[in-house]
């Protein structure tokens, strides 16, 4: 597996395909595996890049530790190593969260944005600034994962079960459990909260939520669509993960994401030219 060197260290990606770039970011405490159904689905035309967080999978401990912040700025050194002219980004959870930030940011590099069940467009409150106080000590998160992946993935698919799997032998490991402990304390920072810059984001845009997720609830989906102009919700039924419950349904929005991305017409993020609002997908 090929390997980048960046400012956080050197991690892992895996390229496949040829054609228009899709760059997919897991959750953390996930590898790029998470996505490998996901990518088998994709049509010709689109090539895929995986990546693996400093820590999990097939990358080593990182240099500096893994906040949104320093997470956000390992994608940005990819993108422009590898997709220098842009890409489609998909993330989950906390890489739903570098997506949005890298679309703000830097959106000579975003050709097209889909944030699967991303954090950073909720209010803090009390309950969710203990849990995240909770999940910054390693001891908590070993003690805790077996139970809280299986409320978070809500596991009935084979892939749902392989990704739970994966992530709790992550976090018994001393890097990856050092890097996911890191991530959740900068969840409690200012700049986790992206809500006063959604607005910035101007590609096209599909929130794809799990109607079940216990960590993200659907509200916060609702907001995040609220906030990104010409953005459009899709509801799955599933957990935190929805791309692993029903990855044919993602794969099927990431497509026409991507087709949309690519055209070449700036009009499609315009409202007034886009389909807005909320569709269910079994």
């Amino acid at each position: 597996m090929p390997t980048l060197s960046t400012s956080a260290g050197t991690v892992a990606y895996d390229s496949r395909g040829s054609g228009d770039p899709v760059v997919l970011l897991p959750s953390g405490g996930h590898d790029q595996h998470d996505y490998d159904e996901i990518r088998e689905l994709l049509p010709d035309g689109l090539a895929s890049i995986g990546i693996d967080w400093p820590g999990h999978g097939r990358s080593p401990a990182g240099t500096a530790p893994s906040t949104e912040l320093r997470l956000a700025r390992i994608v940005e050194e990819l993108l422009g190593s590898l997709t220098p002219g842009g890409a489609v980004l998909a993330g989950n959870s906390v890489g739903g969260n570098v997506a949005a930030r890298l679309a703000i940011r830097r959106p000579d590099l975003v050709k097209g944005l889909m944030i699967i069940d991303g954090g950073g467009f909720e209010g803090s409150r009390v309950s969710g600034r203990v849990f995240c106080a909770l999940m910054s000590h390693p001891w908590f998160v070993r003690l805790i994962y077996p139970l809280f992946s299986r409320i978070y993935t809500r596991p009935r698919t084979a892939a749902d079960h392989r990704a739970r799997a994966s992530a709790i032998a992550i976090t018994r490991t001393v890097p990856g459990v050092t890097a996911v402990t890191q991530t959740w304390r900068s969840f409690t920072l200012p700049e986790h909260d992206l809500r006063a810059q959604a607005g910035k984001i101007a590609v096209p845009t599909v929130l794809v939520w799990g109607r079940y997720d216990p960590v993200l609830p659907l509200r916060v989906a609702e907001r995040a669509r609220d906030l990104i102009p010409g953005s459009r919700l899709v509801v799955i039924e599933s957990g935190h993960l929805p791309h692993t419950t029903c990855p044919a349904a993602v794969a099927a929005e990431l497509a026409s994401l991507a087709n949309s991305a690519f055209d070449g017409d700036s009009r499609t993020n315009d409202p007034q030219n886009r389909p807005s609002g909320s569709r269910r997908q079994p």
